[in-house]
């Protein structure tokens, strides 16, 4: 280890990157908020000698910039090359700042862009509401089954068609056009982007899934600088990628005890959703943990009422310690068709899960309480699982769920008008509305029944008792969704009312195959999938996300922006590179 003022000289002439210099952390063209906490970190090529290394910012000795002296590598675990690193350092002038490394005579040189926010914050609350994989045709469908359509035009707004602004959002990770869950909602929620399957962290090439380059999170910075509560709900596992952004610092989201570990560290207000696996030690039935912690006595005991069904929940909501755990389910919760509907999936064996309305509900109940204000982020977790396996309907009725959960959202803000509410996905399907099915031309060949053009006419959807439901989504006429990517499988052109879909299984190799339990229905025709052997689902798309908004700070979504700019709308809302708490 070398003291970096030591090692550190001024240059800062722009030269391409070549070998010596590898990589520098945080990434060229990175955003960076004003005071709040990040690593650096420089890869060399090679072993390089401490005494040929200089890192410089703005032609200042990087430690005189940072306040913190670097720790020199020489050799890092797994990997004959050196690096250094300075770790939780922070910048407090805004301004473009120029980083050059060097090693010898080669160099790297990067730019961050170092932002302020407002001095004071515009909004006193957030709500955030997204849908895993939220596509244009997720929205579309939802609204024509939900509200129907009369002559060529709906016969109804869904919740999210009323918010003000719009931008178009790129989801596209630091190594790939394509992206997963994990690198796109950490890049809302630290304004950093990163690579597949990272969260809260620049992805190294170390083996350790744990000390890659961190930044800070969302509701690290509410800790840090403001009083105000902060809830999650979702319905997926809490620990999934999703969610977890909030919280976690690893290189690879299957951490799920980990990051189960760092959601208790930070101590959100409110959390509802699934994933108790991972709160219970190893000596619990259903455990997923390797253990012996137990998560669930610790939130008990920091004063958190536990809540395990929807009636615990509404309990729970009207008590007034501010604090709930809500676990509904040992894994990812059920499909809302399948809850309330069907009564398929997993619903015979955790019967009384609530709802993503419910839930968001009891969390808006809990957290306004505090007078400083809160930060709620809301996921409706199965509009991509469902979508991955392609069960248009299971997907398309979650979509409607999570519009109501916007009016939810909208209702609270009508009489809270300091509240911002941002609704969005963190990427996109491969999927598109067609036309229709329709059961009562004549034949047995059901890709005939396929309605296109103006033969589609509209389907006949019913809602009846006015809930914003279907009575069912077996209808005669019904709309026909198809994605553009899948694993080999089986077209049925009808819903999966026997439980979620399953395109595809493993054969004998260990490649999927397409699943020979639809291969009966009548009418099924066999598709040749066009992803590689090795999936079993329709994958991401790298598809534009909409984001809506609606509240103070909405009017800086606009236009196209990156999926990292987003952070820096909700930290100027918020007024997070300023210094509020103390």
């Amino acid at each position: 280890m070398r003291s970096l003022l030591a090692i550190l000289t001024a240059t800062t002439i722009l030269v391409p990157a070549v070998a010596g210099a590898a990589t520098v952390y945080p990434l060229d063209r990175a955003t960076i908020l004003t005071a709040s906490p990040f690593d650096v970190k420089v890869e060399f090529d090679g072993v390089v000698a401490g005494s040929d290394v200089t890192v410089t910012i703005n032609g200042k000795p990087a430690a005189e910039v940072l306040g913190k002296e670097a720790t020199f590598i020489e050799k890092e675990d797994g990997v004959e090359a050196s690096a250094v690193r300075l770790e939780g350092v922070t910048i407090t002038e805004p301004g473009t700042y120029t980083v050059v490394a060097k090693a010898g005579d080669d160099e790297k040189t990067v730019t961050w862009e170092v932002y302020g926010t407002a001095a004071e914050p515009k909004a006193k609350n957030v709500i955030f509401l997204i849908a895993d994989g939220l596509s244009v045709a997720h929205r579309t469908a939802a609204r024509i089954m939900s509200k129907g359509m009369t002559e060529g035009k709906a016969n109804g707004r869904l919740n999210m068609d009323d918010l003000d602004r719009m931008a178009f959002i790129g989801t596209s990770s630091t190594e790939s056009v394509a992206t997963d869950s994990a690198n796109t909602m950490s890049a809302y929620m630290t304004g950093h982007k990163s690579a597949v399957n990272a969260l809260g962290v620049y992805a190294d090439r170390t083996a350790d899934p744990f000390d890659d380059p961190k930044v800070e999170t969302l509701v690290e910075a509410l800790r840090r600088q403001t009083s105000k509560s902060v809830g999650i709900v979702t319905t997926s596992e809490l620990q999934d990628a999703t969610p977890a952004a909030l919280f976690a610092h690893t290189r690879r989201r299957a951490e799920k005890a980990a990051i189960n570990t760092q959601i208790f560290d930070l101590k959100p207000e409110v959390i509802l959703g699934g994933g108790s696996a991972y709160f219970l030690p190893q000596s619990v039935a259903g455990s997923k943990r390797k253990d012996d912690t137990d998560h669930v006595a610790g939130f008990k005991d920091a004063g958190y009422t536990l809540a395990t069904t929807k009636g615990e929940l509404e309990a729970a909501a009207g008590s007034n310690t501010g604090k709930v755990l809500g676990l509904f389910h040992t894994g990812n919760m059920d499909t809302t068709l399948d809850r309330e509907f069907l009564k398929k999936g997993t619903v015979e064996k955790f019967p009384e899960q609530p709802g993503l309305v419910d839930m968001t509900k009891a969390a808006i109940d809990q957290l306004s309480k505090n007078a400083e204000g809160f930060v709620l982020i809301v996921e409706a977790a199965n509009v991509d699982k469902m979508s991955h396996p392609l069960d248009w309907d299971r997907a398309i009725v979650d979509t409607i769920e999570f519009d109501k959960a916007i009016g939810v959202a909208r209702e609270f803000a009508e009489k809270n008008p300091d509240t911002l509410i941002v609704v969005t996905g963190d990427h996109t399907h491969g999927v598109s509305i067609i036309g229709t099915v329709d059961d009562e031309k004549p034949g047995d060949e059901m890709r005939e029944k396929v309605g296109t053009y103006a033969e589609a006419g509209f389907p006949n959807y019913v809602d009846s008792n006015g809930d914003g439901y279907p009575d069912s989504v077996d209808v005669s006429r019904r709309l026909f969704l198809a994605a553009n990517n899948g694993p080999d499988h089986y077209e049925t052109f009808r819903p999966k009312l026997d439980g979620p879909f399953v395109p595809a299984i493993q054969d004998e190799n260990k490649k999927y195959i397409a699943n020979e339990a639809y291969k009966d229905v009548p009418g099924a025709v066999f598709v040749e999938g066009n992803i590689p052997r090795d999936g079993d689902t329709g994958v991401h798309a790298v598809d534009d996300v909409v984001l809506q908004a609606t509240g103070p700070g909405s009017e800086n979504f606009k236009g196209y922006m990156e999926q990292s700019d987003v952070y820096r709308v909700l930290a100027d809302a918020l007024a997070l590179g300023t210094t509020q708490k103390k």
